[in-house]
């Protein structure tokens, strides 16, 4: 049988006070970030006319994805879920490096990237400007440290800004739908966009899509402070993944509708042109300070589920014994908050934002990878163990999951021929191999 902690008083010291709003605040807060705002431009430019379709087929996936990440999150009812799932079924070893990459440079680097949005745009909507390249970084870490010790205190504080900062950010893409529905006149002229066959279209506008669908498996990685994880985090990753569907494609009818498929392949602010159609003094500032918000509420989802996963991985022995503690009090894993926002600070004062940005560019196939994994990890596990616990049950099993392993692999290859993440790819494979060396030196069981 999998390996399972008790549903409920865990030994781990955290508590199950999470109900099922604020697991399905984390799954649409970690998904809808700040790139609904600038990434349906590149859709536009890659897939042309067919831009609308590709995010259909894009959140069809992103469903097929909810449903097999929900088998996962009903099977593993505890804290770091996606941990367990590629360690029971590739061994500890693709687990440890998966915690280990994600915590010092996919996360950490998403939280040093994001902060600095948050404050750029903060500064935008609130004075019209830009804060200075001496002054960002340091609001950023300022930023940082404030959200970093609200997860601290208590995981409903991180709980309460991330339910706030969901209601925001869906209110705002909302606005720009109905800025859309208000307009009745036809886009202004543009310049044509030029595309490849149907198939090539779609094909390539796919790889920037399922990336804006990414990140509901976060909650997975806190499970074990949602009360009846059983059902409540298999619910909220579909519910969750379903609502950002809706608003994704509305947000994009209304992008096409204001703006033309030319028009929003290139523009350079496409948000703050699109409601400026209707609004042209106001839009600027205005989607500025939606840009915050969002990247607040991307970056405090970061916060509060990334150290889970650090925290699981010590708790099973494998990471450094002082990152599996919980605060007596508090209740929750400070050690671990520390690290990763400390990582994500030390790496925005070492790279700034344009190192940090072609780390992430470098490891970007390395999250495709270790997504795919665990997507996959649901057939390799009920292979094995077909006696095993399935509170729910995918629909069609073993297709679903089957379909979104191809479609990300297929996303994975996407990625590869673009030359920029190619060129950076070798970052990623440099930091796999530290991180494997150094579960060799240190946390290999000797018995493997």
């Amino acid at each position: 049988m999998l390996r399972r902690v008790p549903d409920s008083d865990e030994p781990e010291g955290l508590r199950r006070v999470l109900g099922p709003f604020d697991a399905t605040a984390v799954v649409i807060g970690a998904i809808v970030g700040v790139g609904i705002f600038f990434t349906p431009g590149r859709v536009a430019a890659l897939a042309g006319d067919l831009a609308l379709w590709t995010w259909a087929l894009g959140g069809f996936i992103a469903l097929l994805g909810a449903l097999t990440f929900a088998e996962i999150g009903g099977m593993y009812p505890r804290t770091g879920a996606q941990y367990a799932a590629l360690r029971d079924a590739y061994g500890p070893a693709v687990g440890f490096l998966y915690v280990v990459c994600n915590a010092t440079a996919i996360q950490a680097g998403a939280i040093a990237i994001i902060a600095l949005i948050a404050v750029q745009n903060a500064a935008t909507a609130l004075t019209g400007g830009e804060l200075s390249p001496f002054a960002a970084p340091f609001a950023a870490i300022g930023l940082t440290v404030l959200i970093a010790g609200a997860n601290i205190r208590d995981v409903r504080a991180g709980a309460h800004i991330q339910n706030i900062t969901t209601a925001a950010k869906l209110l705002a893409l909302i606005a720009v739908v109905l800025v859309g529905v208000s307009f009745t006149g036809e886009p202004a002229p543009a310049r044509p966009v030029v595309t490849a066959s149907p198939f090539v279209a779609l094909a390539t506008g796919l790889v920037p899509v399922l990336f804006a669908f990414g990140g509901w498996q976060q909650a997975l990685w806190i499970g074990g402070e949602v009360r009846d994880p059983t059902r409540n985090v298999p619910r909220a990753i579909i519910g969750g993944v379903g609502v950002v569907v809706l608003i994704y494609l509305g947000t994009n009818w209304a992008y096409l509708h204001l703006l033309g498929v030319g028009g929003v392949a290139h523009s350079q602010a496409l948000a703050a042109d699109a409601v400026g159609v209707l609004f042209p003094g106001l839009a600027a500032r205005a989607v500025a300070g939606a840009v915050a918000i969002s990247a607040l509420g991307v970056l405090n989802a970061q916060i509060l589920t990334g150290p889970r996963l650090i925290y699981a991985l010590a708790h099973d022995r494998r990471f450094f014994p002082i990152f599996g503690r919980i605060h007596a009090t508090l209740g929750t894993p400070v050690p671990a908050i520390v690290l990763l926002s400390t990582t994500a600070m030390v790496l925005l004062l070492a790279a700034g934002f344009d190192g940090v940005d072609r780390l992430l560019t470098g490891v970007v196939l390395v999250d495709g990878i270790f997504f795919t994994l665990t997507a996959a990890a649901s057939i390799v596990l009920l292979r094995r163990h077909p006696r095993a616990t399935r509170p729910i049950r995918t629909p069609g099993f073993p297709v679903v999951p089957i379909l979104f392993v191809l479609a990300e692999i297929g996303v994975i290859i996407g990625s590869w021929l673009q030359p920029n993440v190619r060129s950076a790819a070798v970052v990623g494979l440099v930091w796999i191999a530290a991180a494997y060396v150094l579960y060799r030196l240190r946390f290999r069981d000797r018995r493997e």
